[in-house]
Formats: structure tokens, C-alpha cells, sequence
């Protein structure tokens, strides 16, 4: 998947069953890229900081990126009605926005082969069960493995690219591309998530009139 392509820990506490189910608050992760290559990893590295920030409610999610180079980046799933919409500002293109249906395409699921192994591991608090994966698309492959919970329950990219593939949230996801002849790992890490309430105001769908609607937005 493009998405995933191109563009995305441990902490002793309570046990998964005193957790109980989370439909609501706030989730952080980290995203870290790295390459054998010192020219992309140079490149990498004026990306700064890749923090998203995300805001569950229900099958509702909003999350938030903000970085020097792709600006601000905004994307709002809505699992009822199987919809999403992308905002990107950035200082180079502008602002732009798309609007998509939330399930992969026949064509990604085709390209995406997924195997649930025996493994399970705890990340903060919450009992995850190990996937491994291979994605053949657009002339890159991609190998990896996540580790999802399904503790957490909500729609949202993270969790939506992988179709019914994969069962519940991914909380710690690491993968290798090779795209020609270009190497990057990639991990994505969730690293904080927050019970509270969140305003229904954070999931409104309603395009600023300054964005412009675009088919695509590269690299997404």
C-alpha cells in the first residue's frame, strides 16, 4: 500500500484484563525511519520528529502529524459510514485534501499476504498477538511484522489498511522496503495511551474553504 510504503515501549503496568476495552481517549506513537544508504538516512534525518497523535472515540479516529517537511497533517476516519478525509498544509504544495473510502482496495489486499503466529507480547498493558506480513506492490517489497491488541477498539488507518487481516489495534509495527534498490526500515511505535474524553467536535468531517480537493496526495 502507498500509505505504508512511502509516507508509518514496554511499560510494566496493569494486566490486559484490569485494562478492559478502550473506545475512547488518546493514543501517541513514534515513527522512526532508517537506511543503509547515508545519503536517505541524511534526508530522513530533516524530517525531525514524526509524532502522531490520535484521538479515539468509538469508531470514530482523528489523527495528527506535524513535522518541518510535511507539514501539517490531519486524517479523520469514520468507520460507520466507511468514510475519511486527508488534510495536509504543507509549505511546498500548499493545502490540499482527499476524500476516500476507509477499506483497502481489491488490488492492496492482493498484494498483502498476512500470517498470525503463536507469539503474543504485553505493551503498555495490553495483551497483542504477533502478525507477520509481505506486501508486492508499485515495484517495492515490504517485510515486516506488528504486534495488534484487540483490547482497542476503533476504525482508523493504522488499523484499517490491513483489512480483516489483522485483528485489533497495531501498537508496535517494524518493516524493511525495498524499493528500487532503495533499503528503509520503518518502525512505528505506540509509546502513550490516555483514557479520557474526547469532544465530537474532533471527528467533524467539514473541509476549510482555503483547502483545495485533490484525487491524490502523493506519498499517502
Amino acid at each position: 500500500m502507498k500509505k505504508i510504503i512511502l509516507p508509518f515501549l514496554l511499560f510494566v503496568g496493569l494486566s490486559v484484563f484490569a485494562q478492559g476495552k478502550f473506545t475512547e481517549g488518546v493514543i501517541v506513537m513514534q515513527q522512526k525511519m532508517t537506511s543503509s544508504n547515508e545519503q536517505i538516512n541524511a534526508q530522513l534525518a530533516m524530517m525531525g520528529e514524526m509524532k502522531t497523535t490520535s484521538f479515539i472515540k468509538g469508531n470514530k479516529s482523528r489523527s495528527e502529524l506535524s513535522n518541518q517537511m510535511s507539514g501539517d497533517v490531519t486524517t479523520i476516519f469514520d468507520g460507520d459510514k466507511k468514510e475519511m478525509i486527508l488534510m495536509m498544509d504543507n509549505p511546498l504544495t500548499g493545502k490540499k485534501y482527499m476524500q476516500k473510502g476507509t477499506e483497502p482496495s481489491k488490488e492492496e489486499l492482493e498484494a498483502l499476504s498476512v500470517t498470525k503466529t503463536n507469539e503474543t507480547k504485553e505493551i503498555l498493558g495490553y495483551k497483542c498477538d504477533k502478525y507477520e506480513f509481505t506486501i508486492n506492490q508499485n515495484g517495492a517489497e515490504v517485510k515486516g511484522f506488528l504486534f495488534a491488541t484487540n483490547q482497542i477498539v476503533t476504525s482508523s488507518q493504522a488499523s484499517s489498511q490491513y483489512g480483516d487481516k489483522v485483528k485489533g489495534f497495531p501498537l508496535y509495527t517494524e518493516m524493511d522496503v525495498n524499493q528500487m534498490g532503495m533499503d528503509m526500515k520503518m518502525i512505528m511505535e505506540v509509546t502513550e495511551i490516555k483514557k479520557e474524553s474526547v469532544s465530537d467536535d474532533k471527528f467533524d468531517m467539514t473541509v476549510p474553504e482555503a483547502y483545495e480537493k485533490v484525487d491524490n496526495i502523493p506519498g499517502m
